[in-house]
């Protein structure tokens, strides 16, 4: 059995997915087990779990699943003792539970910011508080916390999912201080930049177009082969499809030029893209059926093209950079 499935004792690694229905959540499910990982599985929808239950066990491991809201506290608290008592302990808990809505900001109905936030934000701190306690008392394991790009990059035209993405980072970054002291407890911070999920079908939509994704969307393969890695090798942040010194030094030196090129960007979009229908989505309702891992959208021709674009960007962070850095010289 590789190093990646393998826990405690040379033990089958016990792992807890919430989000798993669809996705990344699913496509690192089935990661897992094809390494032969014990696996329970969280989610709203019923058919979705099925369904990626049993593609696990297809792929050689051992999955059990549990329907629960992660945004209701006690449900999560639950799923994490019926999880502890099935698999005798947690190894890995990855916490992939993710909606979003698009649209200008006052165009957006409140309660769908709300829902962003409560299951983006506070499903994930639920996540970790009904876990946190059990890898105290077994003095380890790791929560992998699935947020974003968009942890560094804001993201106008999704300003809640901007707010809940820059809030799980500093969530992290407290709870890391917080369990310093206890060396095999870790805290992984995960940053893909466009994915091609199901999630673009679910998301709420107010902008008058069809969404779509950009040039060289990553397959949710590429961010589950990243998440299995941290189950061995455990580290703060792992940013899955552009450099990560060039997310953190454009923070850190023009936090509004990307904002401002992004919103740019983003209404000519929506001057150009084929007209869609305005709606919520699966944010208040789970989908009614299972949705898979892929989103079918991806164009692979064009991602030599999307490769030449990241790199551009990276080099405008850095001249960013350099600009400040004379500028403080001066």
């Amino acid at each position: 059995m590789s190093g990646a499935a393998a826990g405690k004792d040379g033990a089958p690694l016990r792992v807890v997915i919430t989000g798993a229905s669809s996705g990344i959540g699913a496509a690192t499910a089935i990661a897992f087990a094809q390494e032969g990982a014990r696996l329970m599985l969280g989610a709203r929808g019923e058919a979705g779990l099925e369904d990626i239950a049993r593609r696990c066990r297809e792929a050689g491991g051992d999955a059990a699943v549990q329907v629960v809201d992660a945004t209701d506290a006690a449900a999560v608290a639950g799923f994490a003792a019926s999880a502890r008592d099935r698999l005798g302990g947690i190894d890995l808990w990855f916490s992939c539970i993710g909606v979003g809505v698009v649209g200008k900001y006052q165009d957006v109905p409140i309660a769908d910011h709300a829902r962003v936030i409560e299951t983006n934000l506070v499903s994930h701190m639920n996540d970790v508080h009904a876990v946190l306690p059990i890898f105290l008392a077994q003095d380890r394991g790791t929560w992998v916390n699935m947020i974003s790009v968009g942890g560094f990059v804001a993201t106008p035209y999704a300003a809640a999912y901007a707010a809940s993405k820059f809030g799980l980072r500093g969530f992290s970054q407290a709870l890391r201080g917080e369990v310093s002291k206890r060396p095999n407890i870790h805290i992984c911070d995960v940053y893909p930049t466009f994915v091609d999920t199901p999630g673009i079908d679910h998301a709420g939509n107010y902008t008058g177009a069809k969404l779509s994704l950009p040039p060289g969307a990553l397959a949710p393969e590429t961010v589950a082969r990243a998440v299995v890695r941290l189950a061995r090798h455990p580290r703060n942040t792992t940013v899955v499809g552009a450099p990560a010194i060039a997310l953190k030094l454009g923070q850190f030196a023009a936090p509004n030029l990307g904002a401002a090129m992004m919103n740019g960007f983003m209404d000519v979009w929506a001057s150009r893209a084929d007209t869609g229908e305005d709606d919520s989505g699966t944010l208040h309702e789970p989908p009614s059926g299972a949705s898979g891992t892929d989103g079918g959208r991806r164009h692979p021709e064009r991602r030599r093209k999307a490769a030449a674009a990241a790199g551009a960007t990276a080099a405008v962070g850095l001249a960013a950079v350099g600009a400040w850095l004379w500028q403080r010289r001066r």
